[in-house]
């Protein structure tokens, strides 16, 4: 649903809406290995965040890097949308 508004919400500078979330329909693993292959653990939503600010100019390109390798995500990861 927040996909299918995100054209018509009011933003900031970078004039996107970053969206965060799954309902994991269909996969049976731990809780905290779910968000983290959905990328929606507490890691990955910083480094989401960072990358947004980093969008509009408020955080450098290479704060978003090390945060990437602080918590050890691969930035090359792919999640499949449903």
């Amino acid at each position: 649903m927040p996909g299918l508004i995100a054209p018509w919400v009011p933003t900031r500078a970078s004039g996107r809406l970053a969206l965060l979330g799954t309902d994991g329909f269909g996969r049976s693993d731990t809780r905290p290995a779910l968000r983290r292959h959905f990328r929606i653990d507490a890691e990955s939503i910083v480094v989401a965040v960072l990358a947004e600010l980093s969008v509009g100019g408020d955080v450098k390109r290479e704060t978003v890097a090390e945060a990437i390798t602080r918590y050890g995500l691969d930035p090359e990861a792919t999640t499949e949308v449903v």
